[in-house]
């Protein structure tokens, strides 16, 4: 409002100015104008200082508006902010009322808590005495301490826990047995599918027909020079009997003996036989002998797909062609046992590979085995060291006897792969003192332990059946007796594929109706 009446002052300030400015321009040249202007000026100046006065009368109206409005404003804000304080006093007085209230009851409560304490101090001291009383009359009946009524108590609860561990160890290998025995049926009967290998039983002796007779006479010689000399060049025996058109060649090297075989036959359709033709016909005869012994390493690579053998590693794999294990051809079981160790192996999604070169030269050391001492499977292992093959498979090797113990999973299969085909029917052929041996030493096993009353191998050695004395052993102590029993039968006995051992408790009662 102040500024507006300072406008309108200076306004009019100007309007004088601006009169005077023309009364000295124009009215004094013409008075008579000037007068007339000059009294024009002082009406202007009249109805501008009403206009003004009107003015500020209405500003001050208006001004006195607008804080009476504000005024109205700030009392109603008042208002509303002592009506809130107002309702939180009142909540703050129904809290405080309420806290009140609880801290009586808290009081009541600890007050009855105290009681109650005490009442349960009090029972329990009555319940302590009455427990020492019945402890005291039950030693005076039992005539027993505390002592050994505690012992038998443990004693019992102990022939308790064993039943009870008993048979969860029952059901529980049952139930794994079951599932493994799927499982590992269905693993190995898959890696039988895929791999057929014909096996070719063979003998540690070679048969040459002869087309007659008289040419015995020649192989012999004049004072047995010929024969000599054949058998210092070949290192093998040849066994000229009274058979009908036949020589025998006797040796343990399977190679020497096969060198033999193909030498004399070469001989006998020769009929040149003197000492520098048996020298020329067995040098001849030992490369026949070497090439078909590299062809056949290089198929069993090539139909295996294990690639990067050293030179000499291939050349005992050959060897492995005229070695035989129980009538089972060496190299044949070799390519059979990488074939199998891969196909389960890929079921196992373990390392096929691995599993596939272990199989094929796990009785590499088979080849030299009548030259080095020792089993084979650490002859094998030592010879993969020497030629710098993966440690790894040098294990899986070694270890495919239980000469030492496997620790991959590529070891185990190429055992299982090893079990399975030497076991099946028709691999390999056992002598009958080996078998009769094997039966007795299976039930001697199993007559060891305390409470069995009879024993029978059955199914040539497959299955062993224990008959217990009932009143003995128990049905939890029967699951026991047959897996102790088997654990004996691995740790004590080598053979081919698995033993089964069967447990049977029986009890009869027996009357006659007179």
């Amino acid at each position: 409002m102040t500024s507006i009446i300072s406008g309108l002052i200076c306004g009019l300030v100007a309007a004088v100015a601006a009169g005077a400015a023309v009364y000295a321009l124009y009215i004094r040249p013409n008075q008579a104008r000037a007068k007339a202007m000059l009294a024009e000026v002082e009406e202007r100046a009249k109805l501008l200082e009403k206009e003004t006065e009107a003015k500020r009368k209405e500003v001050l109206l208006e001004a006195k508006e607008e804080a009476y409005k504000i005024r109205a404003q700030i009392e109603k804000e008042n208002r509303e902010k002592r009506t809130e304080i107002q309702r939180l006093e009142r909540r703050l007085t129904q809290k405080e009322e309420t806290l009140d209230r609880r801290l009586d009851n808290l009081d009541k409560k600890e007050r009855t808590v105290g009681q109650k304490d005490q009442e349960a101090s009090k029972r329990l001291n009555e319940a302590n005495e009455l427990v020492q009383k019945e402890r005291d009359e039950l030693q005076r009946v039992a005539h027993m301490s505390t002592e050994e009524a505690r012992d038998m108590l443990l004693r019992q609860v102990e022939r308790d826990c064993e039943r009870d561990v008993a048979r969860m160890i029952k059901e529980a290998e049952d139930q794994a047995h079951d599932e493994a025995d799927r499982r590992a049926r269905d693993i190995v009967t898959l890696a039988i599918q895929r791999c057929a290998v014909d096996q070719a039983a063979e003998t540690t002796v070679s048969v040459v027909p002869l087309p007659g007779d008289d040419m015995k006479g020649r192989i012999i010689g004049r004072e047995g020079r010929n024969i000599r000399a054949f058998e210092t060049l070949t290192g093998v025996d040849l066994i000229i009997d009274d058979t009908p058109e036949a020589v025998v060649i006797s040796a343990f090297d399977p190679v020497r003996r096969e060198v033999a075989r193909s030498a004399l036959s070469n001989l006998i359709l020769d009929g040149r036989i003197h000492p520098g033709r048996i020298e020329e016909t067995i040098a001849k005869a030992q490369e026949e002998v070497e090439s078909r012994m590299r062809e056949a390493a290089e198929q069993a690579v090539f139909e295996t797909g294990v690639t990067g053998l050293d030179i000499e590693l291939l050349k005992l794999l050959g060897r492995l062609k005229y070695r035989t294990s129980y009538g089972q051809n060496v190299l044949e079981h070799s390519i059979e046992v990488s074939h199998l160790a891969a196909a389960m192996a890929a079921e196992l999604d373990v390392n096929v590979q691995l599993a596939k070169r272990a199989g094929l030269l796990h009785d590499i050391g088979k080849a030299v085995d009548f030259e080095v001492e020792g089993p084979h499977a650490l002859i094998s292992m030592d010879l993969l060291k020497r030629f710098r093959e993966p440690a790894e498979v040098a294990h899986a090797v070694g270890a495919h006897h239980n000469d030492i113990e496997a620790h991959s999973v590529e070891a185990v299969l190429v055992l299982a792969a090893d079990a399975i085909s030497a076991s099946r029917p028709g691999a390999r052929r056992e002598t009958l003192e080996t078998y009769v041996k094997r039966l007795q030493k299976l039930e001697v096993i199993a007559d060891s332990f305390a409470g069995v009353d009879k024993t029978f191998a059955v199914q040539a050695g497959r299955e062993i059946r224990i008959m217990v004395k009932p009143e003995s052993v128990n049905d939890d102590g029967a699951a026991k007796l047959a897996r102790d029993v088997a654990r004996k039968i691995e740790d004590e006995m080598e053979y081919p594929g698995q033993i089964k051992v069967t447990v049977i408790r029986e009890t009869r009662a027996v009357d006659h109706a007179k």
